[in-house]
């Protein structure tokens, strides 16, 4: 990437900006004046840096198969964490492993705005950010951190948080190498009206990323990428949305992530056994099963049957490079015109 060449804000993908926007800046860093480049050069490019990030990943709890980095804010600027320090913030390098790496970060950072901006959808704080030589990295904001809780590494530092692959006592242990992908959307519904007290408001915000994971071809929303987290009060909600992503431009993926699909049975819709994939139809009666009220489904379903133009905007605004967009778009028309029936 040419960092002179940026047109439009890395957090929020506002025209008109060289560095992040006054609004990301609030948003993101709490009003600091934070650098869209980071003070390191690429691990793989520098051996000293290598170390360190080698080192902190040692350090770092939080699962999953894509390299991970605990950042902290230091002032304005964003450093690696010490030991004994709880990072407050994510970066995610460029992965290995599947086609077009290069074009993860800026995928992750565009279907998380897509998600937030136009369909209103809680999501974690996050942006791209750029190592000294101009390769990408999508940086997040830690939910599970208390605004005062950077300081040490200490659980009273934390919210609570619990993913559903431990809420459906799932592990590789007892369970196998597949655990988070064995079981159904709808079973994580379940579960929600288990142990959300307030599950009727949640469960609406459960069936809203469900869909859109489905239109935006985001085939690894597995169990440990759905979580409760603790409010102020002491209960639990469901938690901010993450790790987001077009995953169909990176690997031949399925649908769902979840091998059972929407459904704890097999229930196809005419639609769905005609083409091979869920419509309208199928998602109002998950929509039932799950819970939400008969008469809010139409309403939750409206925004992703419609084509949104704010969509194609925020792909053309977006850091990936022209045939990824295209791809991108093309994506998001096929599976609106499948949603459609």
């Amino acid at each position: 990437m040419n960092l002179t060449a940026i047109h439009h804000c890395p957090g929020t993908l506002a025209a008109g900006f060289s560095s992040y926007s006054p609004g990301c800046l609030r948003h993101l860093f709490n009003g600091k004046k934070v650098q869209h480049v980071l003070p390191y050069d690429p691990p793989q490019l520098s051996e000293t840096v290598s170390e360190q990030f080698m080192d902190n990943r040692k350090r770092i709890s939080i699962s999953g198969v894509q390299e991970k980095l605990s950042f902290i804010l230091e002032k304005n600027v964003l450093r690696l964490t010490k030991a004994g320090e709880l990072g407050t913030y994510i970066l995610k390098p460029i992965p290995r492993d599947v086609k077009k790496v290069d074009q993860v970060p800026a995928n992750e950072h565009l279907t998380m705005q897509i998600a937030a901006q136009v369909y209103g959808i809680n999501t974690a704080g996050n942006a791209l950010i750029f190592f000294q030589d101009g390769s990408p990295a999508y940086i997040t904001k830690r939910f599970d951190v208390k605004a005062d809780g950077g300081l040490s590494a200490d659980k009273a530092g934390k919210w609570g948080k619990e993913d559903f692959a431990t809420l459906a006592g799932k592990t590789k242990d007892n369970a196998g190498a597949n655990f988070k992908y064995e079981f159904s959307y709808e079973e994580i519904g379940r579960l929600i009206q288990q142990y959300v007290p307030a599950w009727r408001v949640e469960i609406e915000k459960y069936f809203a990323v469900v869909v859109f994971n489905y239109l935006f071809s985001n085939g690894d929303a597995h169990l440990k990428n759905f979580s409760l987290l603790e409010s102020t009060k002491g209960d639990y909600l469901l938690s901010p949305a993450y790790d987001l992503l077009n995953t169909k431009l990176h690997v031949d993926d399925t649908d769902f992530a979840l091998d059972k699909g929407l459904f704890a049975d097999d229930f196809k819709s005419e639609d769905y056994q005609k083409s091979g994939h869920p419509s309208k139809k199928d998602f109002a009666e998950f929509a039932m099963r799950i819970g939400v009220t008969e008469s809010r489904i139409e309403k939750l379903l409206q925004p992703f049957l419609v084509k949104q133009a704010l969509v194609e905007s925020l792909i053309g605004r977006s850091f990936l490079n022209e045939p990824s967009k295209r791809g991108y778009l093309l994506d998001y028309h096929t599976k609106r015109n499948y949603l459609n029936g």
